[in-house]
């Protein structure tokens, strides 16, 4: 199963028929608890479990209750919600080193829908129900919490906008769960623009010649990507070189970018075939359709191109 998402909206929702709910900046993820086992599960179904350790405890919390969840994976620093902190999660498959990582950089499970309850199913069930069964599991643990909904999405808007938070989604109570759907009865309203990029090719470092010193994303269209800018703020040291490891086994002869790449980008850009999602943070876009100011924020291991139906669509809370 793929998680419900989210269309972006233009005005914030009024009115008792929506409930709004602080938009976190992590890993969307859908959570199983059966059987006394604990299944995490990416937005392209990948099982990410081995990743998220501190999160086993959830079995013992949710008692003899077998569950669907529906959340998010934050990861926090200086007390806000942060994509790059959570970045250096996400890759991780070896037990240990996921062990380690659970005590120096800690993640939370957001959770905010239930889809099953002990083996009945939820998502025909309005939101204001599956949400009202959700607040009554009791889930409030060292790594795990449900947060509060609010019914004024204005006011929550301005708040999250002080605070530092990545934004606002405004919800129909009524609404029901539509699995892999994108839909107009949940609205998101991000701060920031940061989105989800396919990689199509590297330059390496002024004065190297082995670093990787910038990346060529685009979005996904027929044929290949679309050409979307060069980013090569925030790729340096450990994840630099993490990226580039990922990237070598990509490397063709052909560039998979179906409009022109401008000569000076292309210019000594080794191509790739386009397999690897990364977040990018920008200014805002050109209307020419280029990233202002990109930095590179991490990769997208829970996402792969075919996940991005919208140019720069990323695995958030929708």
């Amino acid at each position: 199963m793929r998680p419900m998402l989210a269309t972006r909206g233009t005005t914030v929702p009024t009115g008792a028929a929506w409930l709004h709910e602080v938009k976190w900046d992590g890993m969307r993820v859908l959570v199983r608890v059966a059987g006394g086992r604990l299944q995490l599960f990416s937005r392209n179904e990948n099982d990410v479990t081995i990743a998220y350790p501190e999160l086993a405890g959830l079995v013992e919390a949710l008692g003899d209750h077998e569950v669907l969840l529906d959340g998010e994976v934050v990861a926090f620093a200086g007390g806000v919600p942060s994509f790059s902190a959570l970045a250096d999660r996400m890759h991780v498959r070896q037990p240990a080193r996921a062990r380690s990582l659970a005590e120096s950089n800690p993640v939370t499970l957001i959770v905010f829908d239930l889809l099953e309850l002990d083996g009945e199913d939820f998502t025909g069930r309005p939101l204001s129900q599956r949400r009202t069964a959700l607040e009554g599991l009791g889930l409030a643990g060292p790594h795990w919490q449900v947060p509060a909904t609010y019914d004024d999405g204005a006011m929550l808007l301005e708040a999250t906008a002080a605070q530092g938070l990545e934004g606002v989604v405004s919800k129909k109570r009524s609404s029901a769960y539509h699995p892999g759907r994108r839909s107009k009865d949940w609205l998101k309203f991000p701060h920031r623009a940061s989105g989800s990029y396919v990689v199509g090719g590297w330059r390496v470092e002024t004065g190297s010649t082995t670093r990787i010193g910038a990346v060529l994303v685009g979005v996904p269209a027929e044929g290949g990507l679309l050409y979307r800018g060069r980013v090569g703020s925030g790729i340096a040291g450990r994840s630099g070189q993490q990226l580039l490891e990922l990237l070598r086994p990509l490397e063709t002869d052909g560039s998979p970018f179906v409009d022109e790449v401008p000569r000076v980008d292309a210019q000594g850009t080794t191509w790739l075939r386009p397999e690897v999602v990364v977040e990018i943070a920008a200014l805002n876009v050109t209307s020419g359709g280029r990233l202002r100011q990109p930095a590179y924020l991490g990769v997208r291991e829970d996402l792969d191109p075919a996940d991005l139906t919208e140019p720069g669509e990323g695995a958030d809370a929708g």
